[in-house]
Protein backbone atom coordinates (compact mmCIF):
# COMPACT_ATOMS: atom_id res chain seq x y z
CA UNK A 1 0.00 0.00 0.00
CA UNK A 2 1.39 3.41 -0.98
CA UNK A 3 1.89 6.04 1.69
CA UNK A 4 -0.86 8.65 1.98
CA UNK A 5 0.37 12.24 1.87
CA UNK A 6 -1.11 15.30 3.54
CA UNK A 7 -0.77 17.29 0.31
CA UNK A 8 0.16 16.12 -3.19
CA UNK A 9 0.98 18.80 -5.77
CA UNK A 10 0.95 17.48 -9.32
CA UNK A 11 1.85 18.74 -12.81
CA UNK A 12 3.76 21.81 -11.62
CA UNK A 13 6.89 23.36 -13.07
CA UNK A 14 9.24 23.10 -10.08
CA UNK A 15 12.25 25.40 -9.68
CA UNK A 16 15.17 23.22 -8.55
CA UNK A 17 18.38 25.26 -8.52
CA UNK A 18 19.09 26.41 -12.06
CA UNK A 19 16.49 24.17 -13.70
CA UNK A 20 12.73 23.83 -13.97
CA UNK A 21 11.52 20.26 -13.72
CA UNK A 22 8.05 18.77 -14.23
CA UNK A 23 7.72 17.16 -10.81
CA UNK A 24 5.06 16.15 -8.34
CA UNK A 25 5.58 17.01 -4.69
CA UNK A 26 4.39 14.98 -1.71
CA UNK A 27 4.09 16.71 1.67
CA UNK A 28 3.76 14.87 4.97
CA UNK A 29 4.17 16.13 8.54
CA UNK A 30 5.11 19.63 7.30
CA UNK A 31 8.05 18.32 5.23
CA UNK A 32 8.70 17.71 1.53
CA UNK A 33 8.91 13.90 1.57
CA UNK A 34 8.45 13.07 -2.12
CA UNK A 35 9.72 14.48 -5.42
CA UNK A 36 8.56 12.26 -8.28
CA UNK A 37 7.39 12.08 -11.88
CA UNK A 38 4.76 9.50 -10.90
CA UNK A 39 1.16 10.43 -10.27
CA UNK A 40 -0.28 7.42 -8.48
CA UNK A 41 -0.21 8.72 -4.90
CA UNK A 42 -3.02 9.29 -2.46
CA UNK A 43 -3.33 12.47 -0.41
CA UNK A 44 -5.75 14.32 1.85
CA UNK A 45 -5.48 17.27 -0.53
CA UNK A 46 -4.45 17.16 -4.19
CA UNK A 47 -3.43 20.37 -5.96
CA UNK A 48 -3.23 20.44 -9.74
CA UNK A 49 -0.48 22.94 -10.54
CA UNK A 50 -0.67 22.56 -14.31
CA UNK A 51 0.70 25.71 -16.01
CA UNK A 52 1.90 27.00 -12.64
CA UNK A 53 5.46 27.46 -11.35
CA UNK A 54 6.43 26.19 -7.90
CA UNK A 55 9.15 28.20 -6.19
CA UNK A 56 10.89 27.62 -2.86
CA UNK A 57 8.98 29.56 -0.22
CA UNK A 58 9.83 33.25 -0.43
CA UNK A 59 11.70 34.68 2.57
CA UNK A 60 11.30 38.44 3.06
CA UNK A 61 14.41 39.23 5.06
CA UNK A 62 13.52 42.82 5.98
CA UNK A 63 10.11 43.85 7.30
CA UNK A 64 8.87 46.26 9.97
CA UNK A 65 5.55 45.15 11.46
CA UNK A 66 5.43 48.01 14.02
CA UNK A 67 4.44 45.88 17.01
CA UNK A 68 4.79 46.73 19.84
CA UNK A 69 4.24 50.47 20.00
CA UNK A 70 2.86 51.54 16.62
CA UNK A 71 0.04 49.07 16.01
CA UNK A 72 -2.04 51.80 14.35
CA UNK A 73 0.30 51.46 11.34
CA UNK A 74 0.63 47.65 11.28
CA UNK A 75 0.77 44.63 13.56
CA UNK A 76 2.13 41.10 13.31
CA UNK A 77 -1.19 39.64 12.19
CA UNK A 78 -1.96 42.17 9.44
CA UNK A 79 1.67 42.25 8.33
CA UNK A 80 1.77 38.49 7.85
CA UNK A 81 -1.62 38.55 6.11
CA UNK A 82 0.04 40.75 3.50
CA UNK A 83 3.03 38.40 3.38
CA UNK A 84 0.80 35.34 2.78
CA UNK A 85 -1.25 37.14 0.11
CA UNK A 86 2.02 38.10 -1.59
CA UNK A 87 3.42 34.56 -1.68
CA UNK A 88 5.89 35.08 1.18
CA UNK A 89 6.30 32.09 3.54
CA UNK A 90 8.79 33.50 6.11
CA UNK A 91 9.67 36.98 7.35
CA UNK A 92 12.57 38.43 9.33
CA UNK A 93 11.28 41.38 11.34
CA UNK A 94 13.25 44.43 12.43
CA UNK A 95 13.85 45.70 15.99
CA UNK A 96 13.00 49.42 15.71
CA UNK A 97 9.71 49.12 17.57
CA UNK A 98 8.65 50.98 20.74
CA UNK A 99 10.36 49.90 22.90
CA UNK A 100 13.16 48.66 20.63
CA UNK A 101 13.92 44.93 20.68
CA UNK A 102 17.21 45.47 22.47
CA UNK A 103 17.06 43.01 25.39
CA UNK A 104 16.45 39.28 25.77
CA UNK A 105 13.26 40.04 27.71
CA UNK A 106 11.87 42.32 24.99
CA UNK A 107 12.74 39.79 22.28
CA UNK A 108 10.96 37.05 24.22
CA UNK A 109 7.98 39.38 24.65
CA UNK A 110 7.84 39.80 20.86
CA UNK A 111 7.98 36.03 20.35
CA UNK A 112 5.11 35.70 22.82
CA UNK A 113 3.10 38.34 20.95
CA UNK A 114 3.61 36.36 17.73
CA UNK A 115 2.16 33.07 18.99
CA UNK A 116 -0.93 32.00 17.06
CA UNK A 117 -1.11 35.29 15.11
CA UNK A 118 1.44 34.85 12.30
CA UNK A 119 0.21 33.64 8.93
CA UNK A 120 3.80 32.88 7.87
CA UNK A 121 6.99 31.74 9.61
CA UNK A 122 8.94 34.40 11.43
CA UNK A 123 12.12 35.45 13.18
CA UNK A 124 13.09 38.70 14.85
CA UNK A 125 16.24 40.83 14.82
CA UNK A 126 17.66 42.15 18.07
CA UNK A 127 18.69 45.79 17.99
CA UNK A 128 22.19 47.06 18.82
CA UNK A 129 22.68 50.23 20.87
CA UNK A 130 25.70 51.82 22.50
CA UNK A 131 24.45 50.48 25.82
CA UNK A 132 23.66 46.81 25.17
CA UNK A 133 26.88 45.51 23.57
CA UNK A 134 27.70 43.15 26.44
CA UNK A 135 24.30 41.46 26.16
CA UNK A 136 24.30 40.99 22.34
CA UNK A 137 25.84 37.47 22.49
CA UNK A 138 22.91 36.33 24.65
CA UNK A 139 20.38 38.22 22.54
CA UNK A 140 21.39 36.50 19.29
CA UNK A 141 21.19 33.07 20.95
CA UNK A 142 17.47 33.41 21.71
CA UNK A 143 15.55 30.83 19.62
CA UNK A 144 13.71 32.83 16.97
CA UNK A 145 16.38 35.55 16.76
CA UNK A 146 17.70 35.87 13.21
CA UNK A 147 20.59 38.17 14.17
CA UNK A 148 21.52 41.68 15.29
CA UNK A 149 20.53 44.89 13.45
CA UNK A 150 22.56 48.10 13.43
CA UNK A 151 21.31 51.55 12.38
CA UNK A 152 24.30 53.74 11.46
CA UNK A 153 22.00 56.58 10.38
CA UNK A 154 18.83 57.73 12.14
CA UNK A 155 15.59 56.45 10.65
CA UNK A 156 12.28 55.31 12.18
CA UNK A 157 12.74 54.49 15.87
CA UNK A 158 15.55 55.29 18.32
CA UNK A 159 18.22 52.67 17.66
CA UNK A 160 21.51 54.26 16.58
CA UNK A 161 25.16 53.23 16.41
CA UNK A 162 26.72 56.32 14.88
CA UNK A 163 30.46 56.14 15.65
CA UNK A 164 33.16 53.74 14.44
CA UNK A 165 34.36 52.69 17.90
CA UNK A 166 30.88 51.52 18.95
CA UNK A 167 30.28 49.96 15.52
CA UNK A 168 33.42 47.83 15.81
CA UNK A 169 32.54 46.80 19.36
CA UNK A 170 29.10 45.65 18.18
CA UNK A 171 30.56 43.73 15.22
CA UNK A 172 33.12 42.00 17.42
CA UNK A 173 30.57 41.08 20.10
CA UNK A 174 28.54 38.56 18.08
CA UNK A 175 29.07 35.42 15.99
CA UNK A 176 26.26 35.49 13.42
CA UNK A 177 25.50 37.73 10.46
CA UNK A 178 24.70 41.32 11.42
CA UNK A 179 22.32 43.45 9.30
CA UNK A 180 23.28 47.11 8.86
CA UNK A 181 21.42 50.22 7.74
CA UNK A 182 24.38 52.14 6.29
CA UNK A 183 23.89 55.91 6.20
CA UNK A 184 26.43 58.25 7.77
CA UNK A 185 24.81 60.06 10.72
CA UNK A 186 27.29 63.00 10.98
CA UNK A 187 26.75 63.77 7.28
CA UNK A 188 22.96 63.51 7.68
CA UNK A 189 23.09 66.04 10.51
CA UNK A 190 25.37 68.38 8.54
CA UNK A 191 23.24 68.30 5.38
CA UNK A 192 19.72 68.57 6.78
CA UNK A 193 19.75 72.36 6.33
CA UNK A 194 19.87 71.82 2.54
CA UNK A 195 16.13 70.97 2.54
CA UNK A 196 14.11 73.86 1.07
CA UNK A 197 10.39 74.65 0.77
CA UNK A 198 9.27 71.35 2.36
CA UNK A 199 10.06 69.76 -1.02
CA UNK A 200 10.46 65.96 -0.92
CA UNK A 201 12.66 66.16 -4.02
CA UNK A 202 15.37 67.23 -1.55
CA UNK A 203 15.23 63.81 0.14
CA UNK A 204 17.91 62.22 -2.12
CA UNK A 205 19.88 65.49 -1.97
CA UNK A 206 19.92 65.54 1.82
CA UNK A 207 20.61 61.78 2.12
CA UNK A 208 22.96 61.85 -0.87
CA UNK A 209 25.19 59.20 -2.47
CA UNK A 210 28.15 60.16 -0.30
CA UNK A 211 26.05 59.66 2.85
CA UNK A 212 25.47 56.06 1.78
CA UNK A 213 28.97 55.37 0.40
CA UNK A 214 30.73 56.82 3.45
CA UNK A 215 28.78 54.56 5.82
CA UNK A 216 29.22 51.52 3.59
CA UNK A 217 33.01 52.04 3.52
CA UNK A 218 33.01 52.39 7.31
CA UNK A 219 31.04 49.20 7.85
CA UNK A 220 33.25 47.25 5.42
CA UNK A 221 36.36 48.43 7.31
CA UNK A 222 34.77 47.32 10.58
CA UNK A 223 33.67 43.98 9.08
CA UNK A 224 37.21 43.33 7.86
CA UNK A 225 38.50 44.11 11.36
CA UNK A 226 35.95 41.83 13.05
CA UNK A 227 36.38 39.07 10.43
CA UNK A 228 32.69 38.21 10.86
CA UNK A 229 29.84 38.38 8.31
CA UNK A 230 27.88 41.60 7.73
CA UNK A 231 24.75 42.10 5.62
CA UNK A 232 24.35 45.63 4.24
CA UNK A 233 20.67 46.40 3.73
CA UNK A 234 18.99 48.39 0.93
CA UNK A 235 22.06 49.46 -1.07
CA UNK A 236 21.01 52.32 -3.38
CA UNK A 237 23.99 53.79 -5.26
CA UNK A 238 26.23 52.99 -8.19
CA UNK A 239 29.22 54.04 -6.09
CA UNK A 240 28.43 51.46 -3.40
CA UNK A 241 27.97 48.66 -5.94
CA UNK A 242 31.35 49.46 -7.51
CA UNK A 243 33.09 49.66 -4.12
CA UNK A 244 31.53 46.50 -2.68
CA UNK A 245 32.40 44.54 -5.84
CA UNK A 246 36.03 44.43 -4.70
CA UNK A 247 35.31 44.19 -0.97
CA UNK A 248 32.96 41.25 -0.49
CA UNK A 249 35.00 38.95 1.76
CA UNK A 250 32.73 39.42 4.79
CA UNK A 251 29.91 41.30 3.06
CA UNK A 252 26.53 40.34 1.68
CA UNK A 253 24.25 42.88 0.01
CA UNK A 254 20.51 43.49 -0.11
CA UNK A 255 18.43 45.69 -2.43
CA UNK A 256 14.70 46.42 -2.50
CA UNK A 257 12.12 46.09 -5.30
CA UNK A 258 11.38 49.81 -4.87
CA UNK A 259 14.96 50.80 -5.72
CA UNK A 260 14.91 48.37 -8.67
CA UNK A 261 11.64 49.78 -10.04
CA UNK A 262 11.14 53.45 -9.11
CA UNK A 263 13.48 56.33 -9.90
CA UNK A 264 13.86 60.04 -9.17
CA UNK A 265 12.62 62.63 -9.91
CA UNK A 266 9.58 60.87 -11.43
CA UNK A 267 8.57 58.99 -8.27
CA UNK A 268 8.66 62.13 -6.08
CA UNK A 269 6.71 64.15 -8.65
CA UNK A 270 4.07 61.42 -8.87
CA UNK A 271 3.91 60.10 -5.30
CA UNK A 272 5.25 62.98 -3.20
CA UNK A 273 6.13 61.89 0.35
CA UNK A 274 4.66 58.43 -0.35
CA UNK A 275 7.92 57.80 -2.28
CA UNK A 276 10.02 58.82 0.74
CA UNK A 277 12.14 56.06 2.25
CA UNK A 278 15.62 55.68 3.76
CA UNK A 279 17.97 55.40 1.92
CA UNK A 280 16.11 57.31 -0.80
CA UNK A 281 14.88 56.33 -4.23
CA UNK A 282 17.51 57.79 -6.57
CA UNK A 283 17.99 58.58 -10.27
CA UNK A 284 17.98 56.01 -13.06
CA UNK A 285 21.81 55.88 -13.05
CA UNK A 286 21.64 54.21 -9.67
CA UNK A 287 18.69 51.96 -10.57
CA UNK A 288 20.66 50.66 -13.58
CA UNK A 289 23.70 50.08 -11.35
CA UNK A 290 21.66 47.98 -8.91
CA UNK A 291 20.57 45.75 -11.79
CA UNK A 292 24.23 45.44 -12.85
CA UNK A 293 25.00 44.50 -9.26
CA UNK A 294 22.48 41.67 -9.50
CA UNK A 295 23.89 40.44 -12.81
CA UNK A 296 27.49 40.68 -11.55
CA UNK A 297 26.77 38.78 -8.33
CA UNK A 298 27.38 41.76 -6.04
CA UNK A 299 23.78 41.65 -4.78
CA UNK A 300 22.86 38.61 -2.69
CA UNK A 301 19.30 39.27 -1.50
CA UNK A 302 16.16 41.19 -2.40
CA UNK A 303 14.06 42.19 0.62
CA UNK A 304 11.01 44.46 0.72
CA UNK A 305 11.90 46.77 3.64
CA UNK A 306 8.15 46.77 4.33
CA UNK A 307 7.80 49.88 6.51
CA UNK A 308 4.21 51.15 6.59
CA UNK A 309 2.97 54.50 7.86
CA UNK A 310 -0.60 55.81 7.73
CA UNK A 311 -1.71 58.07 4.90
CA UNK A 312 -2.22 60.88 7.44
CA UNK A 313 1.40 60.55 8.60
CA UNK A 314 2.75 60.43 5.05
CA UNK A 315 0.75 63.56 4.13
CA UNK A 316 2.61 65.67 6.69
CA UNK A 317 4.86 68.34 5.13
CA UNK A 318 8.34 67.03 4.27
CA UNK A 319 10.60 66.37 6.21
CA UNK A 320 8.11 65.87 9.09
CA UNK A 321 6.64 63.03 7.00
CA UNK A 322 8.04 59.65 8.04
CA UNK A 323 10.21 57.57 5.70
CA UNK A 324 9.08 54.12 4.61
CA UNK A 325 6.52 52.35 2.48
CA UNK A 326 4.64 49.02 2.53
CA UNK A 327 6.18 46.25 0.42
CA UNK A 328 5.83 42.69 1.74
CA UNK A 329 2.69 42.01 -0.32
CA UNK A 330 4.17 43.42 -3.55
CA UNK A 331 7.76 42.08 -3.30
CA UNK A 332 7.04 39.00 -5.39
CA UNK A 333 4.56 40.47 -7.93
CA UNK A 334 6.93 43.36 -8.72
CA UNK A 335 9.88 40.99 -9.15
CA UNK A 336 7.86 38.49 -11.25
CA UNK A 337 7.01 41.39 -13.55
CA UNK A 338 10.75 42.01 -13.92
CA UNK A 339 11.14 38.29 -14.76
CA UNK A 340 8.55 38.66 -17.52
CA UNK A 341 10.29 41.81 -18.78
CA UNK A 342 13.57 39.90 -19.10
CA UNK A 343 15.40 41.81 -16.36
CA UNK A 344 16.03 38.70 -14.22
CA UNK A 345 15.59 34.94 -14.58
CA UNK A 346 13.22 32.98 -12.36
CA UNK A 347 16.28 31.02 -11.14
CA UNK A 348 18.17 34.15 -10.08
CA UNK A 349 15.04 35.50 -8.43
CA UNK A 350 14.59 32.33 -6.36
CA UNK A 351 18.23 32.58 -5.32
CA UNK A 352 17.78 36.20 -4.16
CA UNK A 353 14.44 35.84 -2.34
CA UNK A 354 14.60 32.26 -1.05
CA UNK A 355 17.90 30.38 -1.20
CA UNK A 356 20.29 33.18 -0.22
CA UNK A 357 18.32 34.62 2.74
CA UNK A 358 18.15 31.08 4.16
CA UNK A 359 21.82 30.35 3.45
CA UNK A 360 23.25 33.64 4.72
CA UNK A 361 21.32 33.61 7.99
CA UNK A 362 21.57 29.79 8.29
CA UNK A 363 17.83 29.16 8.40
CA UNK A 364 17.44 25.43 8.90
CA UNK A 365 15.76 23.43 6.07
CA UNK A 366 14.51 26.47 4.18
CA UNK A 367 15.17 28.23 0.89
CA UNK A 368 15.13 25.28 -1.53
CA UNK A 369 12.82 22.54 -2.75
CA UNK A 370 14.58 19.43 -1.44
CA UNK A 371 13.61 16.21 0.27
CA UNK A 372 13.15 16.60 4.03
CA UNK A 373 13.12 20.39 3.76
CA UNK A 374 10.25 22.33 5.31
CA UNK A 375 7.17 22.36 3.08
CA UNK A 376 7.20 26.12 2.46
CA UNK A 377 6.26 26.70 -1.18
CA UNK A 378 5.20 29.65 -3.30
CA UNK A 379 3.08 28.79 -6.35
CA UNK A 380 2.88 31.45 -9.06
CA UNK A 381 1.17 31.97 -12.39
CA UNK A 382 3.81 33.61 -14.55
CA UNK A 383 1.26 34.58 -17.22
CA UNK A 384 -1.38 36.11 -14.92
CA UNK A 385 -1.78 39.89 -15.31
CA UNK A 386 -3.10 41.87 -12.35
CA UNK A 387 -3.48 45.56 -11.61
CA UNK A 388 -2.12 46.26 -8.12
CA UNK A 389 -4.42 48.58 -6.13
CA UNK A 390 -4.48 50.15 -2.70
CA UNK A 391 -7.70 48.27 -1.97
CA UNK A 392 -5.91 44.89 -2.26
CA UNK A 393 -3.42 45.72 0.45
CA UNK A 394 -3.73 43.93 3.80
CA UNK A 395 -1.49 46.46 5.56
CA UNK A 396 -3.36 48.66 8.03
CA UNK A 397 -2.32 51.82 6.22
CA UNK A 398 -4.12 50.64 3.10
CA UNK A 399 -1.76 51.89 0.40
CA UNK A 400 1.09 50.86 -1.87
CA UNK A 401 3.53 52.93 -3.98
CA UNK A 402 2.58 50.59 -6.85
CA UNK A 403 -1.13 51.53 -6.87
CA UNK A 404 -2.60 51.09 -10.39
CA UNK A 405 0.53 49.36 -11.72
CA UNK A 406 -0.28 46.34 -13.89
CA UNK A 407 2.14 43.45 -13.47
CA UNK A 408 2.53 40.10 -15.19
CA UNK A 409 3.24 37.20 -12.85
CA UNK A 410 1.26 36.63 -9.66
CA UNK A 411 1.35 34.41 -6.55
CA UNK A 412 -1.72 32.14 -6.54
CA UNK A 413 -0.95 29.85 -3.59
CA UNK A 414 1.17 30.11 -0.45
CA UNK A 415 2.03 26.92 1.44
CA UNK A 416 3.46 27.34 4.95
CA UNK A 417 4.53 24.30 6.99
CA UNK A 418 2.72 22.01 4.56
CA UNK A 419 -0.59 23.88 4.77
CA UNK A 420 -2.19 25.97 2.02
CA UNK A 421 -2.78 29.31 3.74
CA UNK A 422 -3.51 31.42 0.64
CA UNK A 423 -5.31 30.32 -2.50
CA UNK A 424 -6.16 32.68 -5.34
CA UNK A 425 -6.17 35.81 -3.20
CA UNK A 426 -8.01 34.37 -0.20
CA UNK A 427 -6.51 33.49 3.18
CA UNK A 428 -7.50 30.01 4.36
CA UNK A 429 -8.19 28.68 7.84
CA UNK A 430 -6.08 30.18 10.65
CA UNK A 431 -2.46 31.39 11.07
CA UNK A 432 0.06 28.54 11.40
CA UNK A 433 3.40 30.33 11.20
CA UNK A 434 6.10 29.31 13.65
CA UNK A 435 9.57 30.58 14.58
CA UNK A 436 12.30 29.89 12.03
CA UNK A 437 15.04 27.62 13.36
CA UNK A 438 18.64 28.65 12.71
CA UNK A 439 21.70 26.43 12.53
CA UNK A 440 23.94 28.05 15.15
CA UNK A 441 26.71 25.41 15.37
Amino acid sequence: MTEKYDVFIKNGDVVIGQTIEKLNIGIKDQKITLLTTNLNYEAEEVIDANNLTIMPGVIDSQVHFREPGSEHKEDMNTGTQGAALGGVTSIFEMPNTYPPTATVELLNNKLELAKGRMWVNYAFFGGATGGNISSLPELEKVPGCVGIKIFMGSSTGNLLVADDETLLKVLKSRKNRVAVHAEDEPRLIARKSLIKNNDVNYHPIWRDEETALKATKRVINAANASKLPVHILHITTEEEIEYIKNNKEYISVEVTPQHLTLNAPECYNELGTFAQMNPPIRTKRHLDALWRGINDGVVDVIGSDHAPHTKEEKLKPYPESPSGMPGVQTLLPIMLNHVNNGKISIFKLCELISTNPARLYKAFNKGEIKLDYDADLTIVDLSKEVKITDEMMANKSGWTPFNNKTVKGWPVMTIVNGKVIMKYGKLIDTPNGKPVIFDRK
